[in-house]
């Protein structure tokens, strides 16, 4: 069963039982309301997850990264919604390439997650949806009540304004619906956000496309995660646009 939305960000694409192991420790599950120290428990097992690693450069051949020397240090860099982050080694520090601005905590797991888990595939034609993800069925009411909705709330009324907004964050237009954008959230891991106006007969209505190939990147939990993190920005960016003179 998929958790509520505020538990689901807790456990972040991790599966706890009721407890973390972590370097052969076992770590409590906190309380459900302290949700910032859970995402930083989920973020240190990341951190120690991918320290483990001794192939750093086979991994970044997995997922579309490089591995720079920088001074004498190693640096992953990799593009996340169109902007450079780095990853020094060994100490798993993520930050921006190009500014000081910090990185919200949600975005260094994705990112870690990220580099964890992929496999290499390339991105395919086939197109799936959230239902046919593995427990997609079960967990699509969360998903559509986190993206779905918020999408279809901001931008239904015009659906031409989802191009505008998802332009800042590097997306391009593709031919679904009334309006689709595609947004390349990893080099290997596309979103495809789609909107249908609606009329008098029919609601407006949403939906969410990816390549069959997604799950070889980001779980279940994380897509959603994943999603909801676009959904909201392009909320933000929307909303800056309208208060910008014309």
């Amino acid at each position: 069963m998929f958790l509520p939305a505020s538990h689901s960000i807790l456990t972040h694409g991790l599966r706890y039982n009721l407890q973390l192991k972590v370097k052969k420790k076992f770590l409590s599950l906190p309380n459900q309301k302290d949700y910032q120290y859970a995402n930083e428990l989920a973020y240190k097992l990341a951190v120690s997850e991918l320290a483990e690693i001794d192939d750093v450069g086979q991994l970044c051949l997995k997922s579309g990264a490089q591995l720079k020397l920088v001074g004498s240090q190693e640096v992953i860099v990799l593009e996340f919604l169109n902007k450079s982050h780095q990853i020094r080694l060994p100490d798993i520090d993520v930050s921006l390439t190009d500014s000081d601005e910090p990185v919200p905590l949600r975005d260094k797991l994705l990112i870690l997650h990220y580099l964890r888990r992929a496999t290499g595939s390339s991105l395919t034609n086939k197109i799936i949806t959230f239902r046919e993800l593995p427990e997609g069925a079960n967990y699509f009411p969360n998903f559509s009540q986190r993206v779905i909705k918020p999408l279809v709330d901001s931008f239904s009324w015009k659906p031409q304004r989802l191009l505008d907004a998802a332009f800042e964050l590097g997306g391009y237009k593709t031919d679904y619906g009334d309006a689709a954008v595609t947004i390349n959230a990893f080099s290997r891991l596309a979103i495809t956000l789609v909107l249908w106006q609606g009329d008098d007969e029919f609601a407006p209505r949403g939906n969410a496309l990816f390549s069959s190939t997604i799950s070889d990147y980001l779980s279940t939990e994380d897509i959603t995660v994943l999603c909801e993190t676009i959904t909201w920005r392009l909320v933000k960016t929307l909303r800056e646009i309208d208060k910008s003179p014309s």
